[in-house]
Formats: structure tokens, C-alpha cells, sequence
């Protein structure tokens, strides 16, 4: 879902212009990025926590070089979801839109007491519906099994092809 979902969504329930409830929406965000600039928390009941945090400097490497380098420290946002969104999201039984994404660091290894193995998720079948200008093969099957002499003429044209003779 994009902003413009987003305001296309609350201006129908709203009764209102998407213009007006664009201007609300960014305004909205525009005063999140402020509070966090500015307090470094802010806490959005049912919701979560946003909050600035110092990530410390450390080493990393260059993939396109492979060099080591440096990376300063930072300020990040973090962001902590409420009770709320918490349960509801706990409860649904995929991942939304189809993207599949799982955490390595949370991955547990199958028999470890107490703890649950974590499923990846399997993508849909596909239909198996032919597509335009492709031909399905020709299914044979042979009305009664060759004989051993005509087993072994084949195998020899065979070998013969493979050896050019």
C-alpha cells in the first residue's frame, strides 16, 4: 500500500477530497518526523513506539571491491509495534501480498525443546492452464514392451551415432 492508497482509502470513507485528506496524511507524517527530530520518541497508542537510536560505528566490506571500510555511527529509527498490532498480526496465517520473509536470526533448529520449527512459506500453484503457440508433447505408450533383439539393434544405432560410425 502506497500514501496514495492511503488517501484514496480514508477520503471515501471520509466523505472527503483526496487533496484535503493528502495534505492531513503528510502533514501527519511530516509532524512524526518532527516529534522524533526533535524528542527522539514518539508513541502512538494501539500502534508502537517510534524511536531515535545511536547505532554504533563499525567495519564493513565493500561488496563491489571487497575493501574493508569504515562506517561511522548514526542516528536510526526504530520502531516497536503496539499490543494491538501485535495480536492481530500474530494471528493471520500468511504473510499478506505473497512476499515471503523469514528471519534467519529467528529460524530455530526442528527438535529443540519448547520451541516451534518455523515453515516457509510454499508459493501457489501455478495453473496449469497451456500457454498461446505452445504444443503439449506427444504422450506414447508402447502397446506391448520391446523384444531383446530389437532392444539391442537400438542400442547399437545409438552407440553408433554417439561414435559417428
Amino acid at each position: 500500500m502506497t500514501k496514495k492508497d492511503i488517501v484514496k482509502t480514508i477520503a471515501a470513507d471520509a466523505d472527503l477530497t483526496q487533496l484535503k485528506v493528502k495534505e492531513i496524511v503528510q502533514r501527519t507524517f511530516d509532524e512524526i518526523i518532527e516529534t522524533l527530530a526533535r524528542d527522539g520518541k514518539i508513541e502512538l497508542r494501539n500502534f508502537g513506539v517510534f524511536r531515535v537510536r545511536k547505532r554504533a560505528a563499525r567495519p564493513a566490506r565493500n561488496p563491489r571491491t571487497d575493501d574493508e571500510v569504515w562506517v561511522p555511527e548514526k542516528c536510526v529509527v526504530t520502531f516497536k509495534p503496539g499490543k494491538e498490532m501485535q495480536a492481530r498480526i500474530r494471528d493471520l496465517p500468511d504473510v499478506p501480498g505473497g512476499f515471503i520473509e523469514v528471519e534467519a536470526s529467528m529460524a530455530v533448529p526442528q527438535g529443540t525443546p519448547g520451541s516451534s520449527s518455523i515453515v516457509p512459506h510454499a508459493p501457489e500453484p501455478l495453473a496449469s492452464t497451456p500457454l498461446p503457440g505452445t504444443v503439449a508433447p506427444a504422450q506414447v505408450s508402447p502397446a506391448k514392451p520391446p523384444t531383446s533383439e530389437m532392444a539391442a539393434n537400438e542400442t547399437k544405432s545409438s552407440l553408433n551415432q554417439l561414435t559417428g560410425e
